[in-house]
């Protein structure tokens, strides 16, 4: 007898367990936990005494054994609800998840229990010896997956009080689902299983013990998340895949024949891949959340999650991925999708397009300030859904989508971006990996993140607006420098005009230099002028006919090739407000631009059309082009040049800016090895200065009026 191991090892089971139940029973029988304990501690008791009387005399027969068995995996399965009950604050959300896991365990104990009962009583064979291991395996699942629950949803705090339990437990059902395993697979119980299963039932009974006595004042605080729901359903269809698997493997194995084997590893090879897929499928798992979510959640979103998540995407300072991407990244995770765009409102109200995430977007990306959805959306905080658009457009009181948004295919959601109560951006949401029921939960979530990751966007704004203008006083500074030159050679040419006269040989050539030296004199005037002149004093500008400015650019920079050709365009004077000078310095700049990036044998033309009260000034030529991300990064940033270290790269910006100063803006289309074009968009003047000048042209012109003014060298 003593050289049974099988009864050594459950005779120390029955000890330990009895021994467990009565210290329990006579000391710590206070709350619902010590009292489940009691229970299946001596449940596991009779258990185990029912194999060593089946050691000793053959008795009881396999039913008995075979019901003793699943009471004690449904005691230590009711040890973990007592556990569930304890813990959980949410009553509802308990009650449910109480009533599914209970049932499913009822459910599974009862057809076991049934299954036998008719064999035993009437020789009704209704699930054969696989099957019921395969119950077993079952309730081992069951088990191990209500401990990984409450262990990872347990607080900090709470774990040090429930640990030793939940150890304990896992690893009684992780034993037996090794075991019942290894039958399944090899046809029959394995001795080395079997008789060390008493022994490593009794070496779990200090952990029990150990938990008893903590936890007579500690209460075990803990909660459940979705993404504990999450892991413990991914778990148990795990489970359920592997024991399908394994019943599969067996069954081709069995049938293959001479095959048998290899087919096997080729079956349990493609099974373990196909889980793996599904595992790692983004769109299933986002199912899977929602599918929880609306089944067992009060709430859609885990708020301290989502809260947490969007304040480690806001902490990231880097530039990787940029800024507008990572805000179209958080507004897309709230509704399972990853496609989005974003919209920033610039300096002269239009919403230029920041960044587009896997959306294809089309050709025309600005939104216009003055269109009904910006209008729309100024007066409401509302999120647009596209599709219930189309549906009903009466529920959006027939809003005109515009055409950067329409135009996209996969467009979902248009979501607003508040700075204050100011719309400060549009974001737009492509369609989610699952279908997604939106209610005001999800609305009211997406319009706090929304104005969160606005106020970070304007943040970003406003840094890169003092850097730049910290980098303006920089130049300022080093334009001091420059004064003291200009003013020397101003002083030397000062000098040769005023010489000049005396000294003549040549009448023509010397009154041609002297008209020369002199308009350089000026001209470097005015940039001392200008370099003196404070950031904020008042714009001053006059009526300038705007043909005549052009035909004198065009002369002028004809001396270099390719030369500017003026085409047909609106006859007569077009009058606008402008300072002449710096009218004719920025223009010069964007001619001299076009005749730098065009070859010699390149063509550059100037035309000018007049439409809706204003006039536009076409610059184009035949040079190498730009790309699209040159233009709308870099083309009118300041301080960035193509020209290496002779450019300092405000020559494009500072014409942007002035133009917009005068109330025009410039637009640039460009293709790579085609060439670019400009365009110069001013108001024409007042009414009233446009009559005058037109009674300008009916008088005959004096010899004031046709001498030939200042160019723009």
């Amino acid at each position: 007898m003593l050289n049974d191991f099988s009864l050594i090892s459950h005779s120390a089971a029955a000890i330990a367990y009895g021994l467990l139940g009565l210290a329990i029973a006579t000391r710590y029988f206070r709350r619902d936990i010590d009292r489940s304990l009691v229970l299946a501690s001596f449940v596991t008791l009779i258990w185990a005494g029912s194999l060593i009387t089946q050691s000793l005399w053959g008795t009881p027969g396999f039913f008995i054994r075979y019901t003793l068995e699943l009471l004690r995996d449904a005691a230590w399965i009711i040890v973990l609800f007592a556990l569930l009950r304890d813990s959980f604050r949410t009553a509802n959300l308990v009650g449910r998840l109480r009533r599914i896991l209970a049932t499913a365990t009822v459910t599974l104990v009862v057809l076991l229990l049934g299954s036998g009962a008719m064999e035993y009583a009437f020789g009704f064979t209704i699930l054969d010896g696989k099957t019921k291991v395969v119950g077993q395996i079952a309730l081992s699942l069951l088990g191990l997956s209500l401990v990984e629950q409450i262990w990872r949803n347990s607080l900090s705090f709470g774990r040090s009080s429930m640990k030793y339990i939940c150890i304990a437990v896992a690893t009684l059902f992780a034993f037996d689902f090794f075991m019942y395993a290894d039958a399944l697979l090899f046809g029959r119980v394995a001795d080395s299983f079997w008789n060390a299963r008493g022994l490593v039932n009794a070496v779990l009974v200090p952990l029990f013990a150990v938990n008893v006595i903590n936890t007579r004042k500690q209460p075990v605080d803990f909660q459940l998340s979705r993404s504990a729901v999450f892991h413990a359903g991914t778990l148990l269809l795990a489970g359920a895949y592997l024991l399908f698997l394994a019943l599969g493997g067996y069954y081709v194995k069995t049938l293959g024949g001479d095959w048998g084997e290899a087919l096997q590893v080729l079956f349990l090879t493609i099974a373990l891949v196909f889980l793996t897929t599904l595992l790692t499928s983004r769109r299933v798992r986002s199912r899977l959340m929602v599918f929880i979510s609306q089944n067992f959640f009060d709430y859609k979103y885990d708020y301290r999650e989502e809260w947490l998540k969007m304040t480690r995407e806001m902490a990231d300072l880097s530039d990787y991925p940029p800024l507008p991407e990572r805000v179209i990244r958080i507004l897309t995770s709230l509704v399972e999708s990853n496609a989005g765009a974003l919209w920033i409102r610039e300096d002269q109200g239009d919403y230029l397009l920041k960044t587009a995430v896997n959306l294809v977007t089309p050709k025309y990306t600005t939104i216009d300030a003055n269109s009904e959805l910006v209008q729309f959306l100024d007066e409401r905080e509302w999120i647009i859904d596209l599709r219930e658009y189309q549906r009903d457009p009466v529920a959006y009181n027939l809003l005109e989508i515009p055409d950067p948004i329409s135009k996209i295919p996969d467009g979902w959601l248009v979501i607003p971006l508040y700075l204050s109560n100011n719309l400060y951006g549009i974001a737009l949401i492509g369609p989610p990996y699952a279908r997604v029921e939106l209610n005001w939960e999800n609305f009211d979530l997406i319009k706090v993140v929304a104005r969160q990751t606005c106020n970070l966007l304007a943040q970003a704004d406003a840094q890169n607006r003092l850097s730049r203008a910290m980098q303006f006083e920089a130049v300022s500074k080093a334009s001091a420098f420059m004064v003291h030159d200009l003013k020397t050679l101003i002083a030397q040419l000062s000098l040769l005009v005023k010489n000049a006269p005396r000294h003549r040989e040549n009448p023509a050539f010397i009154d041609d230099m002297i008209n020369t030296t002199d308009h350089a004199v000026r001209k470097m005037s005015n940039l001392v002028d200008h370099i003196r002149r404070p950031a904020d004093e008042t714009l001053v500008t006059e009526v300038v006919e705007l043909n005549e400015v052009i035909t004198q650019l065009a002369e002028h920079y004809s001396r270099h090739q390719p030369a500017p050709r003026r085409v047909a365009g609106t006859p007569g004077k077009i009058h606008i407000n402008a300072d002449r000078e710096q009218l004719c310095s920025i223009l010069g700049h964007l001619i001299q631009n076009a005749q730098d990036a065009t070859p010699p044998t390149g063509e550059i033309t100037l035309a000018l059309k007049t439409a809706s009260g204003n006039v536009v000034l076409f610059i184009q030529d035949t040079g190498a082009g730009m790309t699209d991300d040159f233009i709308q990064t870099q083309l009118f940033k300041p301080f960035e040049s193509t020209k290496g270290l002779t450019g300092m790269g405000i020559g494009a910006y500072q014409a942007r800016e002035y133009v917009r100063n005068v109330g025009g803006n410039i637009d640039v289309t460009s293709e790579p090895g085609l060439g670019s074009c400009f365009s110069i968009r001013f108001p024409l003047a007042r009414p009233e200065q446009e009559q005058t000048s037109a009674k300008i042209e009916r008088e005959p012109l004096t010899n004031d009026q046709t001498e030939p003014q200042r160019n723009a060298k």
